[in-house]
């Protein structure tokens, strides 16, 4: 069996607050989750795409990675972690054609960013902070996925495509 396309959409978020009261064991849950498992699990797959002759990585990041967001900064730093992943397996895969790329979502509404829009103040506050003047959903994600695993992108590798309706940040 052949693996062609494998995403990395590991997220957990389990502090909210200042990042100097984030726990020893709250910090290593997030890195294990956040970063750790999408690193083993492409160390996995890795060798079955090698075998046959190519493959697609992708990792889900954030806008946190690039612009920490208050509150849930220790998630962000995660999310920088996984940036520089991306650039390092894209060095270590290119060679075997295998690409690894990333996305980097601004806040899409999903049940995992519910906190940021579900209070309908807050849902204007982040509306009106982005540029197209709305929140994202995961099929503003999906189309940029579907792009990095074609063949429409096959000089494209150790890139993170920012979806953020207009948002800018860069590190």
């Amino acid at each position: 069996m052949g693996v062609s396309i494998l995403v990395n959409n590991a997220g957990i978020n389990p502090h909210f607050g200042s990042l100097l009261e984030v726990s020893e064991e709250i910090w290593d849950k997030l890195f294990d989750t956040n970063v750790k498992a999408g690193f083993l699990l492409s160390k996995q797959v890795v060798p079955i795409m090698e075998k046959q002759g190519n493959g697609n990585i992708i990792f889900v990041s954030s806008i946190t990675g690039y612009v920490p967001f208050q509150g849930i900064a220790a998630y962000g730093v995660t999310k920088t972690a996984l940036l520089g992943l991306v650039k390092a397996l894209a060095v270590t895969c290119g060679a075997i054609n295998i690409r690894v790329n990333g996305i980097a979502p601004g806040i899409i509404k999903t049940d995992f960013s519910k906190a940021l829009w579900e209070n309908k103040d807050a849902e204007k506050y982040y509306e009106a902070s982005t540029p197209m003047g709305r929140l994202g959903t995961a099929d503003d994600c999906s189309g940029a996925v579907s792009f990095l695993c074609s063949d429409q992108s096959a000089y494209i590798t150790g890139e993170t495509i920012m979806i953020t309706g207009g948002i800018s940040a860069r590190l």
